[in-house]
Protein backbone atom coordinates (compact mmCIF):
# COMPACT_ATOMS: atom_id res chain seq x y z
CA UNK A 1 0.00 0.00 0.00
CA UNK A 2 3.04 2.56 0.79
CA UNK A 3 4.79 1.70 -2.37
CA UNK A 4 1.43 2.07 -4.53
CA UNK A 5 0.46 5.45 -2.24
CA UNK A 6 4.40 6.60 -3.16
CA UNK A 7 3.44 5.52 -6.72
CA UNK A 8 0.62 7.43 -7.09
CA UNK A 9 2.25 10.74 -5.27
CA UNK A 10 5.57 10.99 -7.94
CA UNK A 11 3.31 12.64 -10.77
CA UNK A 12 2.20 15.47 -8.63
CA UNK A 13 5.76 15.50 -6.78
CA UNK A 14 7.52 15.90 -10.05
CA UNK A 15 4.58 18.72 -11.37
CA UNK A 16 5.74 20.86 -8.29
CA UNK A 17 9.44 19.97 -8.59
CA UNK A 18 10.04 19.90 -12.69
CA UNK A 19 9.78 23.65 -13.45
CA UNK A 20 12.31 24.64 -10.19
CA UNK A 21 14.22 21.88 -11.25
CA UNK A 22 14.53 22.86 -14.73
CA UNK A 23 14.79 26.96 -14.16
CA UNK A 24 17.70 25.70 -11.73
CA UNK A 25 19.26 23.63 -14.40
CA UNK A 26 19.29 26.49 -17.05
CA UNK A 27 20.50 29.08 -14.71
CA UNK A 28 23.31 27.64 -12.55
CA UNK A 29 24.24 23.66 -13.65
CA UNK A 30 24.18 24.93 -17.15
CA UNK A 31 26.28 28.17 -16.62
CA UNK A 32 29.16 26.45 -14.40
CA UNK A 33 29.56 23.59 -16.71
CA UNK A 34 29.85 26.19 -19.62
CA UNK A 35 32.38 28.33 -17.22
CA UNK A 36 34.25 25.04 -16.64
CA UNK A 37 34.54 24.07 -20.30
CA UNK A 38 35.73 27.93 -21.15
CA UNK A 39 38.03 27.73 -18.73
CA UNK A 40 40.37 25.06 -20.56
CA UNK A 41 40.50 26.98 -23.58
CA UNK A 42 41.95 30.09 -24.92
CA UNK A 43 38.99 31.88 -26.34
CA UNK A 44 37.71 35.51 -26.94
CA UNK A 45 33.91 34.47 -27.13
CA UNK A 46 33.73 34.28 -30.97
CA UNK A 47 34.02 31.36 -33.07
CA UNK A 48 34.73 27.62 -32.33
CA UNK A 49 37.10 26.47 -29.43
CA UNK A 50 39.79 25.37 -30.77
CA UNK A 51 42.84 26.78 -28.54
CA UNK A 52 42.75 23.96 -25.72
CA UNK A 53 45.16 24.83 -22.40
CA UNK A 54 44.03 22.54 -20.25
CA UNK A 55 45.25 24.09 -16.78
CA UNK A 56 47.53 27.16 -18.04
CA UNK A 57 44.16 29.79 -17.67
CA UNK A 58 44.75 28.78 -14.09
CA UNK A 59 48.49 28.38 -14.05
CA UNK A 60 48.55 32.15 -15.33
CA UNK A 61 45.82 33.07 -13.13
CA UNK A 62 47.50 32.13 -10.04
CA UNK A 63 51.03 33.23 -11.00
CA UNK A 64 49.02 37.17 -11.68
CA UNK A 65 50.03 39.74 -9.20
CA UNK A 66 46.82 41.22 -9.62
CA UNK A 67 44.57 38.52 -9.28
CA UNK A 68 46.50 38.09 -5.69
CA UNK A 69 46.00 41.12 -4.82
CA UNK A 70 42.25 40.82 -5.87
CA UNK A 71 42.06 37.84 -4.04
CA UNK A 72 43.76 40.04 -0.48
CA UNK A 73 41.52 42.69 -0.92
CA UNK A 74 38.59 39.33 -0.60
CA UNK A 75 40.12 38.41 2.28
CA UNK A 76 40.01 41.54 3.86
CA UNK A 77 36.42 42.21 3.11
CA UNK A 78 35.64 39.00 4.76
CA UNK A 79 37.62 40.38 8.18
CA UNK A 80 35.86 43.58 8.08
CA UNK A 81 32.68 42.03 7.95
CA UNK A 82 33.26 39.73 10.59
CA UNK A 83 35.10 42.13 12.83
CA UNK A 84 32.84 45.34 12.41
CA UNK A 85 29.56 44.22 10.26
CA UNK A 86 28.50 41.52 12.14
CA UNK A 87 29.26 42.83 15.72
CA UNK A 88 27.79 46.29 14.63
CA UNK A 89 24.41 44.65 13.62
CA UNK A 90 24.49 42.29 16.57
CA UNK A 91 24.89 45.56 19.10
CA UNK A 92 22.29 47.24 17.21
CA UNK A 93 20.36 44.07 17.82
CA UNK A 94 20.50 43.29 21.05
CA UNK A 95 19.27 47.39 21.78
CA UNK A 96 16.51 47.80 18.96
CA UNK A 97 15.28 44.62 19.41
CA UNK A 98 13.92 44.99 23.19
CA UNK A 99 10.60 45.12 23.25
CA UNK A 100 10.40 48.23 25.33
CA UNK A 101 12.90 50.50 22.86
CA UNK A 102 11.00 53.92 21.85
CA UNK A 103 10.18 53.85 18.39
CA UNK A 104 11.89 50.82 17.76
CA UNK A 105 10.04 50.03 14.24
CA UNK A 106 11.23 53.33 13.02
CA UNK A 107 14.99 52.71 13.84
CA UNK A 108 14.61 49.10 12.29
CA UNK A 109 13.19 50.51 9.03
CA UNK A 110 15.84 53.19 8.91
CA UNK A 111 18.79 50.85 9.62
CA UNK A 112 17.80 48.69 6.90
CA UNK A 113 17.06 51.10 4.18
CA UNK A 114 20.53 51.14 2.96
CA UNK A 115 20.54 47.89 1.75
CA UNK A 116 17.28 48.36 -0.01
CA UNK A 117 19.28 50.94 -2.28
CA UNK A 118 20.53 48.40 -5.59
CA UNK A 119 24.41 48.30 -5.23
CA UNK A 120 25.14 50.95 -8.03
CA UNK A 121 23.13 53.41 -6.43
CA UNK A 122 24.70 53.22 -3.48
CA UNK A 123 27.91 53.36 -5.43
CA UNK A 124 27.10 56.00 -7.48
CA UNK A 125 25.32 57.96 -4.52
CA UNK A 126 29.15 57.62 -2.01
CA UNK A 127 30.78 58.78 -5.38
CA UNK A 128 28.78 62.18 -4.49
CA UNK A 129 29.88 61.87 -0.51
CA UNK A 130 33.56 61.39 -1.21
CA UNK A 131 33.98 63.70 -4.27
CA UNK A 132 36.76 65.86 -3.53
CA UNK A 133 34.89 69.36 -4.66
CA UNK A 134 31.61 69.58 -3.37
CA UNK A 135 31.10 66.18 -1.65
CA UNK A 136 29.74 66.21 2.30
CA UNK A 137 33.55 64.72 3.40
CA UNK A 138 34.27 67.75 1.77
CA UNK A 139 31.80 70.00 3.07
CA UNK A 140 32.74 68.73 6.82
CA UNK A 141 35.87 68.62 6.34
CA UNK A 142 36.11 72.67 5.34
CA UNK A 143 33.44 73.45 8.37
CA UNK A 144 36.31 72.06 10.52
CA UNK A 145 38.95 73.67 9.18
CA UNK A 146 38.36 75.68 6.03
CA UNK A 147 42.12 75.82 5.09
CA UNK A 148 42.33 72.11 4.93
CA UNK A 149 43.26 70.13 1.40
CA UNK A 150 40.22 68.86 -0.60
CA UNK A 151 40.51 65.06 1.02
CA UNK A 152 40.86 62.44 -2.02
CA UNK A 153 39.33 59.36 -0.96
CA UNK A 154 38.81 57.67 -4.15
CA UNK A 155 42.02 58.39 -5.96
CA UNK A 156 44.48 57.99 -2.94
CA UNK A 157 45.75 54.16 -3.51
CA UNK A 158 46.58 53.44 -0.11
CA UNK A 159 42.96 54.31 1.21
CA UNK A 160 40.64 53.52 -1.24
CA UNK A 161 39.61 50.25 -0.42
CA UNK A 162 38.90 50.95 3.12
CA UNK A 163 36.57 53.82 2.48
CA UNK A 164 35.03 51.50 0.11
CA UNK A 165 34.70 48.79 3.47
CA UNK A 166 32.86 51.90 5.03
CA UNK A 167 30.27 51.98 2.36
CA UNK A 168 30.14 48.12 2.03
CA UNK A 169 30.00 47.86 6.33
CA UNK A 170 26.93 51.34 5.93
CA UNK A 171 24.67 49.31 3.55
CA UNK A 172 25.06 45.53 4.42
CA UNK A 173 24.80 45.84 8.12
CA UNK A 174 21.23 46.73 8.21
CA UNK A 175 20.47 43.06 6.44
CA UNK A 176 22.72 41.24 9.67
CA UNK A 177 20.37 43.41 12.14
CA UNK A 178 17.20 42.47 10.62
CA UNK A 179 18.09 38.58 10.61
CA UNK A 180 19.31 39.03 14.57
CA UNK A 181 16.13 40.40 16.04
CA UNK A 182 14.02 37.90 13.75
CA UNK A 183 16.27 35.44 15.93
CA UNK A 184 15.65 37.48 19.08
CA UNK A 185 11.92 37.44 19.07
CA UNK A 186 12.12 33.47 18.57
CA UNK A 187 14.04 33.61 22.06
CA UNK A 188 11.21 33.30 25.09
CA UNK A 189 10.77 36.79 27.17
CA UNK A 190 10.56 34.13 30.50
CA UNK A 191 14.11 33.13 30.16
CA UNK A 192 15.72 37.15 30.12
CA UNK A 193 13.13 37.88 32.60
CA UNK A 194 13.67 35.34 35.34
CA UNK A 195 17.36 36.66 34.66
CA UNK A 196 16.67 39.85 35.84
CA UNK A 197 14.89 38.99 38.70
CA UNK A 198 17.44 36.81 39.91
CA UNK A 199 19.66 40.04 40.06
CA UNK A 200 21.69 39.61 36.51
CA UNK A 201 22.42 42.78 34.47
CA UNK A 202 21.59 43.40 30.99
CA UNK A 203 24.86 42.93 30.27
CA UNK A 204 25.27 39.71 31.88
CA UNK A 205 21.61 38.48 30.51
CA UNK A 206 22.79 39.65 26.54
CA UNK A 207 26.10 38.02 27.28
CA UNK A 208 24.82 34.34 29.01
CA UNK A 209 21.52 34.19 27.70
CA UNK A 210 20.83 36.13 24.71
CA UNK A 211 23.55 35.66 22.83
CA UNK A 212 24.44 31.60 23.57
CA UNK A 213 20.88 31.60 21.98
CA UNK A 214 21.16 33.59 19.13
CA UNK A 215 23.85 31.18 18.39
CA UNK A 216 22.50 29.46 15.39
CA UNK A 217 21.20 33.43 13.83
CA UNK A 218 24.61 34.12 14.38
CA UNK A 219 26.25 31.56 12.45
CA UNK A 220 23.57 32.05 9.56
CA UNK A 221 24.65 35.81 9.29
CA UNK A 222 28.03 34.91 9.18
CA UNK A 223 27.48 32.60 6.48
CA UNK A 224 25.82 35.27 4.50
CA UNK A 225 28.38 37.70 5.09
CA UNK A 226 31.31 35.19 4.01
CA UNK A 227 29.86 34.31 0.56
CA UNK A 228 28.73 37.61 0.11
CA UNK A 229 32.07 39.39 1.00
CA UNK A 230 33.69 36.79 -2.00
CA UNK A 231 30.88 38.20 -4.80
CA UNK A 232 31.38 41.77 -4.22
CA UNK A 233 31.65 43.74 -7.57
CA UNK A 234 28.27 46.28 -8.17
CA UNK A 235 29.57 49.04 -5.22
CA UNK A 236 33.17 48.80 -5.84
CA UNK A 237 32.66 48.90 -9.81
CA UNK A 238 30.40 51.98 -9.46
CA UNK A 239 32.78 53.25 -7.03
CA UNK A 240 35.99 53.42 -9.44
CA UNK A 241 36.13 49.87 -11.14
CA UNK A 242 38.79 48.53 -8.80
CA UNK A 243 40.87 51.64 -9.07
CA UNK A 244 43.38 53.80 -8.99
CA UNK A 245 45.94 51.05 -9.62
CA UNK A 246 43.78 47.65 -8.58
CA UNK A 247 43.96 49.03 -5.50
CA UNK A 248 40.30 48.36 -4.30
CA UNK A 249 40.42 45.26 -7.17
CA UNK A 250 38.40 41.95 -5.82
CA UNK A 251 38.21 38.81 -7.61
CA UNK A 252 34.80 39.63 -9.45
CA UNK A 253 36.26 42.96 -11.03
CA UNK A 254 39.13 41.36 -12.17
CA UNK A 255 37.14 38.75 -13.91
CA UNK A 256 35.45 41.72 -15.62
CA UNK A 257 37.99 43.78 -16.23
CA UNK A 258 40.37 41.01 -17.49
CA UNK A 259 37.89 38.62 -18.89
CA UNK A 260 34.74 40.37 -20.33
CA UNK A 261 36.26 43.79 -21.15
CA UNK A 262 39.33 41.96 -22.93
CA UNK A 263 37.52 39.64 -24.43
CA UNK A 264 39.66 36.69 -22.98
CA UNK A 265 36.65 34.57 -21.98
CA UNK A 266 38.87 31.03 -21.08
CA UNK A 267 40.68 33.02 -18.32
CA UNK A 268 37.83 35.25 -17.35
CA UNK A 269 35.98 31.49 -16.63
CA UNK A 270 38.91 30.78 -14.99
CA UNK A 271 38.37 32.99 -12.52
CA UNK A 272 34.34 32.25 -12.20
CA UNK A 273 35.43 28.35 -11.60
CA UNK A 274 37.66 29.88 -8.91
CA UNK A 275 35.09 31.34 -6.88
CA UNK A 276 32.27 29.08 -7.35
CA UNK A 277 34.51 26.30 -6.02
CA UNK A 278 35.70 28.74 -2.86
CA UNK A 279 32.26 29.25 -2.24
CA UNK A 280 31.29 25.94 -2.62
CA UNK A 281 33.93 24.58 -0.70
CA UNK A 282 33.37 26.52 2.31
CA UNK A 283 29.51 26.35 2.24
CA UNK A 284 29.99 22.22 2.56
CA UNK A 285 32.56 22.89 5.12
CA UNK A 286 30.53 25.60 6.82
CA UNK A 287 26.89 23.19 6.67
CA UNK A 288 29.27 19.86 7.46
CA UNK A 289 30.77 21.25 10.56
CA UNK A 290 29.94 24.00 12.48
CA UNK A 291 26.03 23.81 11.27
CA UNK A 292 25.98 20.20 11.91
CA UNK A 293 27.51 20.95 15.09
CA UNK A 294 25.01 23.20 16.41
CA UNK A 295 21.73 21.17 15.42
Amino acid sequence: MKTNARTAALPTLLLLIGPAFILFTMLVVVPVVQAAVYSLYRWNGMGPLTAFRGLQNFVTLFTNATFQKAVWHNVLIVIVSLGIEIPLALGLALIIGRSDFPLAVFFRTFFFLPYVLSEVITGVLWQFIYHPQYGLVKAIVSFISPSAPSPVLLGNPHITLWVIMIVIVWKYFGFHMTILIAGLQDIPEELREAARIDGASNGQVNRYITIPLLRTTLQISVFFSIIGSFQVFDVVWAMGKGDPVNAAETMVTYLYKFGIQRLNIGLGSAVAVTIFAVCLVFSVFYQRTLMREER
